[in-house]
């Protein structure tokens, strides 16, 4: 059996567990604790797209984003997580969606024709644009395991999407024809695909020094599959307690791997994140 089919049920199972153990065990006179986090995460984002451009060309697109290029690649962004506890029974939902756009000048060695690779000459000039939209949603639920003044530990349980609309257009000096004079290129054209993955994910989360006057150390970890090979997240950092909330500084490192005939393969996003986090 592969491992997807084997995490699949273990992962429902857990998340029964934790479900119904965490419901019964809530003391009545305990109140519901919310944290809402608006936040801005600076990732270097990593990977291959799985398609030919132009299609039937030598190349892949690549996608490679740095902390410094966010200003001229993103279109928009929405980044937000919260959280509901009411004793030690937890549900968390965490929300990214970018969209970005990359542009590219450079030229292909030639095109694949059926079985045969045409050449192309290097003087034809090759633009590319490619545009990505992305939405990630992750909701668990989970139970404290360890709650004291120094510390907090939950286990949970949840899922994660992740839906990716990637869409790329070119623009050549010339056509590409064939050696009957067809044409086997157009000067101009598109190729797009998007992919949707759902992943049932199992983790720990919690806060180290919780009730410390003003400072704590939150941390995050999480690992999946499902429609994707392997998928996990990671989160570390400091908190700033203030009256009106915390102020987040961590590192994150979300990674996806599918199989390489698969759009997305070893995809990552990986960089510092700030958040203010407000308690109700």
């Amino acid at each position: 059996m592969r491992f997807s089919g084997i995490f699949a049920k273990q992962f429902y199972l857990v998340f029964l567990i934790l479900l119904v153990r965490s419901a019964s065990a809530q003391p009545e006179s305990d109140r519901w604790e919310y944290r809402l986090t608006p936040y801005l995460w600076l990732p270097t984002i990593d990977g291959t797209l799985k398609y030919a451009l132009p299609p039937g060309g030598g190349g892949s697109p690549d996608i490679s984003v740095g902390p410094t290029d966010w200003l001229d690649l993103l279109n928009f962004g929405l980044l937000l997580s919260g959280s509901a506890q009411k004793g030690k029974f937890l549900v968390f939902s965490d929300l990214v969606y970018l969209s970005m756009t990359s542009k590219d000048e450079g030229s292909v060695d030639g095109i694949r024709v059926g079985p045969e690779f045409l050449p192309i000459d290097a003087s034809i000039v090759l633009k590319t644009r490619t545009d990505l939209d992305a939405l990630n949603l992750t909701l668990g639920v989970g139970r404290d395991i360890s709650r004291s003044a120094a510390a907090r530990v939950s286990v949970f349980a949840g899922i994660r999407y992740l839906g990716v609309d990637v869409s790329s257009r070119w623009d050549m000096t010339t056509v590409i024809s064939g050696p009957d004079d067809s044409i086997v290129l157009p000067r101009q054209g598109s190729i797009g695909q998007e992919v949707h993955l759902l992943d049932g994910i199992l983790g720990f989360r919690g806060e180290l020094g919780r009730e410390s006057r003003h400072w704590s150390l939150p941390f995050y970890f999480d690992v999946g599959a499902g429609d994707s090979e392997l998928t996990w997240n990671a989160m570390a950092g400091v908190s700033r307690r203030f009256d009106w909330g915390d102020l987040l500084i961590v590192f994150r490192h979300l990674e996806y791997d599918q199989s390489e005939s698969k759009l997305l393969h070893d995809f990552s996003f990986s960089g510092p994140l700030v958040g203010a986090r407000f308690r109700f």
